[in-house]
């Protein structure tokens, strides 16, 4: 670099110090732009040599993310000052976490260590990598929340700056940002962040799809600005002649919500009905707030008409995030939905900012939110567990993260707040361990209920406890929420150390009887022989008589003909690999139009049956412990999860030729049925396609039918043109591929 360009980069950094104390969301105070000056004082010098991929200094990341913490999401001094040293002991040597304690005191020095502490991750190949670095992520928690936060907000500003990566690492990172950093962001209620983190990974995960969405936005835009504001007017007069003070805002919809409702609903963009909405934002005490927000209802629907089973009231029971609002969906002019959203200035402030819009930090992270320490303290429990899978445990997590909520009553007419689909042992264990570990029975609405039972809002639900229960292996099958299953997995395994140490002792006393001991050698014969997996599978089944004396007579005569066993046993293996290696190579021979790579190089692979690719289809190799190369397609369900957790497995892949195969393709279709309709859809399959139909499906309800065919075809292509044709058949509503 010139001298020239030096100079030029100084300044700029000096204008974006001076762009991050203006637009922090809190009033700084001296002592606290003192504490900010030092903090990026010390990342400039600690970051003075590196750059980014992009060739812009380093140390414009830290200050950005510093940014986002101060304005977006909106936290104190402290954070400040972390979020520009969040790399500082990492990256250099010449600054410790007892430096950043000296320098900058207890709280900063806390969150700089935890933040620290996710990078510094040990490399185990037995367990996924990324996996083990969610569960440490998630374990700072329990120090202060705000390393989660700042690491939210590290990974926007890596999303936003991602297009100067290599495409493996654009993939993984925005999987990852899927898979996990999105619904954090939504746990935490910073929907706005959460918002921008879904449409830029899916901007490098399914690059066409975005797109496609994106311009299709672009194009509609002048119209739904009118529409928008023809809206406005009518709200702006009724609300006025109130008196009310308000703003009226317009938002569209996020391309990864449009895309979700599309593949959800299998609609077209132009059937998703809702892509935009308005949100009136007042004014009001807080003792005024509800019946503002209720007015407010009143006077929209008295200019449009509302959907009654589309309002949201979560004002009255809001969500465990914080997040307050009033929901509704009216049909507005042209017969068209839309969604109008009522919130107060202070709703409107939490649903943006989250939990550092009420959350008041003082020193040593003291006073927290009542409902935000009651998540800490669950989380916690499942996550200290430590016979916790680190995969298992993100998976769990983030379902839980992900679900919807339900409100149920306690019998002392307390709220409860739990996932959608949860039962009364999910409720048992939400009230205490051991009222849930103790559970007999439960009563929902005054009646008796199964464990098993799924609980709606509004219900009110009586845990029955006896002193002589005890989970059992059906209850996992039995509950949804991740506190609730690590504690009845921790309960089941605890019992069955017990019953195997009584179980090795009889073992013990049985192999004596037949003139064997009880040694390592013995046992890791034994656990071949019955085919289990450990000792302590081997000491639990003795324990309950499920292995008893004639199954370990059998196991002494197999011992006197060891090596006649182990030949056979050699021979049986290379039969079945060979069969397995033959059922290998038909597989291949038919699919040997996929390629591997940049060099497009031919492999044996196997097509996955959680997502069925076919030829034309975007999928991706993803390279198994068993069964080698699995083909999967990029909108596979299981595609995130696989990206982000195992992302040095994953391989690109592409058809490049197809035109010699046959492929089978399930095709759906709904509408209003008619006479002559199934021989309408026939003909145009079998003979207008010259597609051979493999099975055919018809309901009808009512006037209304629900159709399923099952085609073979030579690729995607064939598809998408069949399908093209059949919506144009008069009655068919809607065709979608399975």
């Amino acid at each position: 670099m010139t001298d020239n360009d030096i100079v030029t980069e100084n300044a700029a950094i000096a204008r974006e110090y001076k762009e991050l104390l203006k637009i922090s969301y809190r009033t700084l105070s001296s002592k606290d732009k003192k504490l900010i000056r030092k903090a990026f004082e010390v990342a400039v010098d600690a970051h003075s040599n590196q750059r980014r991929k992009s060739g812009e200094a380093y140390v414009f990341h830290p200050i950005t993310v510093a940014k986002i913490v101060a304005s977006e999401i909106g936290l104190d001094a402290n954070s400040i000052a972390a979020a520009l040293l969040h790399d500082v002991v990492e990256d250099c040597p010449r600054y410790t976490i007892d430096d950043i304690q000296q320098l900058f005191g207890e709280t900063v020095a806390r969150i700089v260590n935890g933040l620290t502490k996710i990078s510094n991750i040990k490399k185990d190949l037995d367990v996924s990598i990324q996996a083990e670095n969610f569960r440490k992520m998630l374990l700072t928690l329990h120090d202060d929340i705000r390393v989660i936060i700042i690491k939210i907000a590290d990974r926007l500003h890596n999303m936003q700056t991602i297009h100067s990566m290599s495409e493996d690492k654009q993939l993984k990172i925005a999987s990852e940002t899927l898979y996990i950093y999105a619904p954090l962001a939504h746990k935490i209620g910073l929907y706005n962040i959460k918002t921008e983190l879904e449409d830029l990974a899916l901007k490098y995960t399914e690059p066409e799809i975005y797109n496609g969405i994106l311009s299709k936005l672009e194009e509609s835009k002048e119209e739904q600005d009118i529409y928008i504001k023809d809206i406005s007017k009518v709200l702006t007069k009724a609300l006025n002649k109130e008196k009310l003070k308000y703003e009226i805002k317009g938002r569209p919809k996020s391309i990864f919500s449009i895309r979700r409702k599309i593949r959800n609903q299998g609609v077209s963009f132009d059937e998703v009905y809702d892509k935009f909405a308005v949100r009136i934002i007042y004014k009001s005490e807080l003792k005024d707030e509800k019946f503002l927000a209720w007015k407010i209802y009143s006077i929209v629907t008295d200019h449009f008409r509302p959907n009654p089973i589309r309002l949201r009231d979560w004002i009255a029971a809001p969500k465990s995030t914080g997040y307050e609002a009033l929901h509704i969906t009216v049909m507005g002019p042209k017969g068209r939905w839309i969604e109008v959203q009522i919130r107060s200035e202070r709703m409107n402030e939490i649903a943006e900012k989250g939990y550092a819009a009420h959350y008041k930090y003082k020193e040593g992270g003291k006073d927290q939110d009542e409902n935000l320490e009651s998540w800490i303290g669950k989380l916690q429990e499942v996550i200290e567990n430590p016979d916790s899978n680190a995969v298992e445990f993100v998976e769990q997590f983030k379902l839980n993260l992900y679900a919807k909520e339900i409100f149920v009553f306690t019998p002392n007419g307390d709220l409860k707040s739990l996932p959608k689909d949860a039962t009364p042992l999910d409720f048992s264990f939400s009230i205490h361990t051991e009222i849930g570990m103790k559970t007999r029975g439960a009563k929902v609405n005054g009646k008796l209920v199964p464990l098993n039972h799924i609980l709606q809002s509004g219900d009110q639900v009586d845990i029955i406890t006896s002193e002589n229960a005890k989970p059992t292996a059906n209850w996992l099958d039995y509950v949804t929420t991740t506190r609730a299953k690590s504690k009845i997995k921790s309960s089941l395994k605890e019992e069955k150390k017990t019953i195997a140490e009584d179980g090795k002792e009889i073992l013990r006393r049985k192999l004596k009887q037949l003139k064997i001991s009880l040694n390592e050698k013995s046992v890791n014969e034994l656990v071949n022989y019955f085919n289990l997996n450990t000792s302590l599978d081997l000491f639990y089944r003795v324990g309950i008589s499920s292995i008893d004396n004639k199954m370990l007579k059998s196991f002494a005569a197999s011992r006197s003909n060891a090596l006649v066993s182990f030949i056979k046993n050699k021979i049986s293996r290379n039969k079945s690999l060979k069969k397995e290696s033959v059922e290998k190579d038909e597989i291949t021979s038919k699919y040997d139009m996929l390629v591997f790579g940049k060099e497009e190089e031919k492999l044996n692979y196997r097509l996955s049956s959680c997502c069925n690719p076919i030829p034309g289809d975007m999928v991706f190799g993803f390279l198994s412990i068993k069964e080698g190369i699995k083909i999967h397609k990029k909108i596979c369900p299981n595609a995130l999860s696989l990206q982000s957790n195992y992302a040095y497995r994953v391989m690109s892949a592409k058809w490049i030729d197809s035109s010699q195969e046959v492929f089978r393709a399930i095709v759906k279709l709904t509408g209003i049925d008619r006479l002559g309709l199934v021989n309408s859809i026939t003909k145009v399959v079998s003979e207008n396609m010259n597609v051979n139909i493999k099975s055919i499906k018809f309901d009808t309800d009512s006037g209304v039918f629900n159709g399923e065919i099952t085609v073979e075809v030579n690729n995607n292509n064939f598809v998408e043109k069949l399908m093209e044709r059949l919506q144009k058949i008069n009655g068919i509503e809607k065709v979608f591929r399975v």
